[in-house]
């Protein structure tokens, strides 16, 4: 379930996760990595995209649509503008400056069209407080921004503070109090030698157990299980990117908090 940089590298992605490699059914993320002049094509499938800079910016091409994404110098810094790719669509995204950009994904049913997300209109909540306070940017969270199956989110955590806590789950199919999601987990550390903790545990017999140290370019897989806390190393904001999908018939996150911890998300 935890995924070190590097790891899942194929040609021009830095991260590569699909469903086969995840063993689920939906969700799926790539990190595409783009020198100065630098570009790249491919086809959306059956999946629907989200491509969120995370540094630098660049231009998104797709149905006769042409998006200028400004971008960012690094995921510690402001919310991002974004582009969203409809499947059965072809996708091309070059950068002059070059740059690494995500790609969100997930298989879905509907056709959207082709948009451009803006960055001043992307909702910030300060969630927690204390020693559990983030910041979390809900550019493509399921009230915000339409998509089919796809929801996903930045979070930020200061240095030394827990986030994704209290512990949560969304594995079951409980209608208005538990969607049925899978997650990605993308994480990366600010300032060198930077570090944090992720922990997944079981929420059903031989169910995902998971306590892993992360590092820049990691990635963790949730297919099941009580989530949390995300632990940031003293000194170093930790941010992470999650990515979700799941076969309800509504878009929705609704979540169950571990009846053991109830402390932290307010």
């Amino acid at each position: 379930m935890h995924l070190p940089a590097g790891s899942t590298a194929t040609g021009p992605y830095a991260l590569d996760i699909d469903p086969e490699r995840a063993g689920w059914t939906y969700a799926s993320l790539r990190v595409l990595h783009l020198g100065p002049g630098g570009s790249h094509s491919f086809g959306t499938g059956d999946s629907e995209w989200i491509v969120l800079p995370l540094s630098g910016g660049c231009t998104v091409r797709t149905d006769g649509e042409e998006f200028q994404l400004t971008g960012r110098a690094s995921v510690f810094d402001e919310a991002s503008d974004f582009a969203y790719l409809p499947r059965d669509a072809h996708a091309q995204i070059a950068s002059g400056a070059g740059g690494r950009f995500a790609l969100a994904g997930a298989k879905c049913e509907r056709r959207l069209p082709a948009r451009h997300g803006l960055a001043p209109e992307v909702p910030v909540e300060e969630r927690g407080s204390g020693r559990c306070a983030r910041r979390v940017r809900n550019f493509a969270a399921a009230s915000v921004f339409e998509c089919d199956r796809l929801i996903a989110v930045e979070v930020l955590t200061p240095g030394g503070n827990w986030s994704s806590y209290p512990p949560h789950k969304h594995d079951e199919h409980r209608p208005g109090v538990e969607s049925e999601l899978e997650e990605i987990y993308y994480f990366e550390i600010d300032g060198p030698h930077g570090l944090g903790y992720q922990r997944v545990s079981p929420s059903r017999p031989g169910g995902t157990d998971l306590l892993a140290e992360v590092r820049g370019g990691d990635a963790v897989l949730v297919p099941d299980g009580w989530h949390g806390p995300s632990i940031a190393q003293p000194g170093h904001a930790m941010y992470y990117l999650n990515v979700m999908a799941g076969p309800g018939a509504e878009r929705e996150w609704n979540i169950c908090f571990h009846p053991d911890h109830q402390e932290g998300y307010r």
